[in-house]
Formats: structure tokens, C-alpha cells, sequence
């Protein structure tokens, strides 16, 4: 028999640099967890080092059904959902989707001449964010986008290069 559970994305909170360990203690549970990472140089007073750093600090995104929004409050270090007007905030697939291509890929692309204007909706079409829509928030210079991550207040900004893109109508 398949399990028709319906799962959603959503945005936690956690402590201040206790992503990682949310993260595992999530994932120990059995919740689908998602930390994005970025690489970073860090300067010490002796030394530099490479370190990996989350995208979004105090945030990790997880995917469950209904029954289980309580228990990831069963994890040490998480505070609160990321939520509007009393409401935890959902988190489209998609977006989740579009973060994860663009940081997996650390992402180049080009844009074709066509003109991109702010509050227009686009579709990528080719690269590594195929089948990606998102909405056109600000543009610097003709290879900057900055891709919305719906109801959470952030933004990912891309820089396009080998990439073609449809405008919604």
C-alpha cells in the first residue's frame, strides 16, 4: 500500500550556530532535513582556513507531514518555525529545489538579450537551474539575478551564465 502522506517544506529557527547539530538530530529522527552550505575562507590571526558555513544563518528547512510539526521541537537547539501572522510559512518544493541547484552547482550563467524587468516571473530553460521559476527582484548589470525564496524573506542571488530563460506571460 502507498503512503499518500502529504509532506511540506518549512523554515526553522535554531540557536545561534547550532544548524549542523539540528541537522543531525533531525536526521537521527528520521526528518528530512535540508542545511544549505557555502564554503568560506576565514582569516585567524595565524592563518586562513576553508570552512563551510550555512547559506542562511539559524536556519534549516525540513520536509514533514502534519502529524509531525511538534516533534522537531524534540531537537536540541531549535527555537521556533519561521512564521507569519502566527502561521509556520510553507515553502514551495520549487524553491527548496532552485536553492539546492544553485548551491550544489555554484552557478555561472548568461542571460539571453532579452530584457529582464523587475516583478516579472521567469522560467530558466537551459543550465544547471532548468525548470526553475522564480521572480525577478532586483538586476545588476545584464547577469546578476536575484531569485526570491517565497515566504521567508530571503533572496538567492545568482549570477547567469550558461543559462536561456522563458518570461511567464
Amino acid at each position: 500500500m502507498e503512503d499518500k502522506t502529504k509532506y511540506t517544506w518549512y523554515a526553522l529557527y535554531t540557536k545561534s550556530r547550532a544548524e549542523k547539530k539540528v541537522l543531525e538530530q533531525l536526521t537521527r529522527m528520521g526528518i528530512k532535513a535540508y542545511l544549505p552550505m557555502k564554503k568560506v575562507l576565514r582569516q585567524w590571526s595565524d592563518r586562513k582556513k576553508w570552512v563551510e558555513m550555512p547559506v542562511i544563518s539559524s536556519y534549516i528547512f525540513i520536509n514533514i507531514p502534519k502529524q509531525d510539526y511538534r516533534r522537531v521541537f524534540e531537537a536540541n537547539g531549535v527555537v521556533a518555525y519561521v512564521s507569519y501572522k502566527g502561521k509556520a510559512c510553507t515553502i514551495p518544493d520549487s524553491d527548496i529545489e532552485a536553492m539546492r541547484r544553485t548551491i550544489e552547482n555554484q552557478l555561472d550563467f548568461d542571460v539571453e538579450t532579452d530584457k529582464l524587468e523587475k516583478g516579472q516571473t521567469i522560467t530558466v530553460t537551459s543550465g544547471p537551474l532548468k525548470g526553475i521559476t522564480g521572480e525577478v527582484l532586483e538586476i545588476q548589470g545584464a547577469k546578476k539575478l536575484y531569485l526570491q525564496i517565497s515566504n521567508i524573506g530571503y533572496t538567492l542571488v545568482v549570477d547567469l551564465a550558461d543559462a536561456t530563460f522563458t518570461k511567464e506571460k
